[in-house]
């Protein structure tokens, strides 16, 4: 499982230049079965996304999106074994 932290490089009105874009890009990779999560960071300085996808499927995903392509967010990418879950998080956990 993979956590992605995005982190804006550039002032807002570049990012709201390029949100509709990433929010297209975002639903086609839930649809695609990419990510299982994701929400803006508090305070907004960016946003977090989880995904249970294998790493060459993410990194295919992610350089399709435009906050990506278009330098608008820094990517950290974090690989974990999910060993433990709430109930009803049974999907989350590797095997």
């Amino acid at each position: 499982m993979f956590v992605v932290s995005l982190t804006y490089r550039v002032p807002d009105e570049i990012v709201d230049f390029h949100r509709p874009g990433h929010m297209a890009w975002l639903r086609e990779a839930f649809d695609g079965g990419v990510f299982v999560a994701s929400g803006r960071r508090v305070p907004a300085v960016g946003g977090v996304l989880l995904s249970n996808a294998d790493r060459a499927t993410l990194d295919e995903s992610l350089a399709k999106d435009p906050f990506y392509s278009n330098g608008v967010a820094d990517f950290e990418i974090i690989e974990f074994n999910a060993t433990t879950v709430a109930d009803g998080y049974e999907n989350l956990l590797d095997s």
